[in-house]
């Protein structure tokens, strides 16, 4: 590495130069030639003190051989300052010898930076391992300096992103197990992922962009972005809403009443349900609750099983999907015709497979055309891509159409199938 230090036969007279440049008063002067160095600059020019005090009128007078002009700042000119140290035979080589001397080797800041640059290069090289998916992601955090802010240096750096991207190699996780355990078996310990630490920003991020989960904020936002990647606060609070399934004793009840039953994420990784006999071994998902809601007021027991997400597709949603869909069962999907619907079928399609229930670009165009008053959309526009068309529709039409507006055209879809 380039560095200002004095090079052989480069002699000073220590004793000499430590009472003349090395007098307190002068330690400004130092400092401003060290400076200079570093940044590869001439030690030639005035260097400037504003408000000095005595001590430093004085060292400047002696280091100078004569009283310096009177003012309210202190001027000494550093060719100046090298020609007496030369002159004098304090530091033959000069000014810039005679400060290495007094205060160590001068790194030049290129090289440094060049250092630095080389060091975060190498705390980046775990992330090109990761798979395609996540390599946007991977860059964008390069762009944005979300590691740095994280880790501050580069040798804090390496660690932090090698821990995250050994995480991201392991997500999702299925069957899902709270975030202390996953911590636990992939870490130094059960709180490595806790919220509020480096590494739990860093994976949350990359989770993100790898399930497609979109922005927001809040503790509640959090708990269910780590969810969509399998890892939980603990295994009760997930839940899914269903209708006629069965399997269990209380299930079976439940279908027996025709009534939705709130299943949770330790229930169903203990007992899978199996769908109520359907002749089309159909399992029929919605977004919202007001669907399920309207379908067992109308046909009961006699309605086709159902699922439904609200919202996002929780842990325990993806579970029961994952593990109908296993049995054989056919998932068809039906959301919200907005930006934030078409996310959500989207994220759901990357963890199981489903087949569009009156929601493509020519349900949609038909629905639109009966909304009189239908709200404008709102968001950024998403892809859609088991219908290209459907994204393109919305982008033309701009108009939300929400579930509940095609309620009757579902619940005739339903009638057909009913028992």
């Amino acid at each position: 590495m380039p560095s200002a230090t004095p090079q052989n036969g480069e002699q000073v007279d220590a004793e000499r130069l430590g009472r003349l440049l090395g007098d307190p008063g002068l330690a400004w002067l130092v400092d401003r030639a060290r400076q200079r160095m570093a940044r590869g600059r001439p030690l030639t020019g005035p260097v400037t003190l504003s408000h000095p005090d005595e001590s430093q009128r004085r060292a400047a007078e002696s280091l100078l051989g004569r009283v310096p002009r009177a003012g309210r700042s202190l001027t000494v000119r550093l060719d100046t300052a090298d020609a007496i140290l030369r002159r004098s035979g304090v530091s033959p080589d000069g000014l810039g010898v005679a400060v290495v001397a007094l205060t160590g080797p001068v790194t030049l800041h290129a090289a440094t930076r060049d250092k630095e640059e080389r060091a975060w290069e190498e705390a980046y090289a775990p992330l090109g391992t990761l798979d395609a998916e996540l390599t946007d992601w991977a860059e964008r955090i390069r762009r944005d300096g979300l590691v740095r802010r994280l880790a501050r240096t580069p040798e804090v750096a390496g660690p932090l992103v090698d821990a995250a991207v050994r995480a991201l190699r392991s997500l999702p996780v299925s069957p899902p197990m709270s975030r202390a355990t996953f911590a636990a078996r992939n870490f130094s310990g059960a709180h490595a992922l806790d919220e509020g630490t480096p590494l739990a920003a860093l994976v949350l991020s990359g989770l993100r962009s790898l399930m497609g989960f979109p922005d927001g904020a809040g503790a509640e936002w959090r708990r269910e972005a780590w969810a969509s990647a399998g890892l939980l606060r603990d295994d009760v609070s997930s839940t899914v809403l269903s209708l006629n399934l069965r399997g269990t004793p209380s299930l079976d009840w439940m279908a027996d009443t025709g009534e939705p039953a709130v299943l949770t994420l330790r229930s169903l990784t203990r007992h899978m349900p199996v769908p109520a006999v359907t002749t089309t071994g159909t399992v029929y998902v919605c977004e919202n609750p007001a669907v399920l809601s309207a379908a067992a007021d109308t046909f009961g027991r006699a309605c086709p099983p159902m699922v439904c997400l609200q919202g996002q597709p929780s842990a325990a949603a993806l579970t029961l999907l994952r593990g109908l869909s296993a049995q054989g069962a056919g998932l068809l999907y039906h959301g919200d015709f907005d930006w934030g619907g078409v996310r959500i079928a989207a994220a759901l399609r990357r963890g199981v497979p489903w087949r569009p229930w009156r929601y493509t670009a020519a349900h949609y165009r038909a629905a639109a055309a009966r909304v009189a008053e239908a709200p404008d959309l709102t968001g950024a526009p998403a892809a859609t891509p088991w219908d290209p068309a459907l994204a393109v529709a919305l982008a033309e039409r701009g108009v939300r159409v929400e579930e509940e507006v095609v309620l009757d055209d579902l619940l005739s879809d339903l009638e057909r199938q009913a028992r």
